[in-house]
């Protein structure tokens, strides 16, 4: 089996309304996002996928949150913008794509909104 993972990065703005504390106000993060992928067949140059289609693809997602205030776009209208629920966003909308539904297919996405916090999203 073969994991593959590529890194990109966003900026964007969000608040917490009913954290108990400073995140609760408006304030912006340089989001880290890192996706993996896994599969057992290669392509006839003997890659799992080429590293730029992977980035290609998470760019597509990502380009929706870059520069925004996260609270004002779905789904973060709706729900808190925390670590968690944007690494599950990412994760859906990348396990969407047909690209993801056999060989490879998406196995996590971790987010970063600190150099030292970040969470991982994976389906069982």
């Amino acid at each position: 089996m073969f994991e593959l993972s590529i890194y990109v990065n966003f900026e964007a703005a969000h608040c917490l309304p009913d954290y108990p504390g400073k995140c609760r106000r408006l304030h912006g993060h340089n989001w880290r996002v890192e996706v993996s992928i896994e599969g057992s067949k290669l392509n006839d140059l003997g890659m799992l996928m080429d590293f730029s289609i992977l980035k290609m693809e998470v760019m597509t997602v990502i380009n929706v949150l870059d520069h925004q205030y996260l609270n004002e776009i779905y789904p973060f209208n709706e729900i808190n913008p925390t670590a968690e629920n944007i690494a599950k966003y990412i994760y859906e909308q990348l396990a969407a794509k047909s690209i993801f539904q056999s060989n490879p297919r998406l196995l996590a996405v971790k987010v970063w909104e600190s150099p030292n916090s970040a969470v991982i999203y994976r389906e069982v």
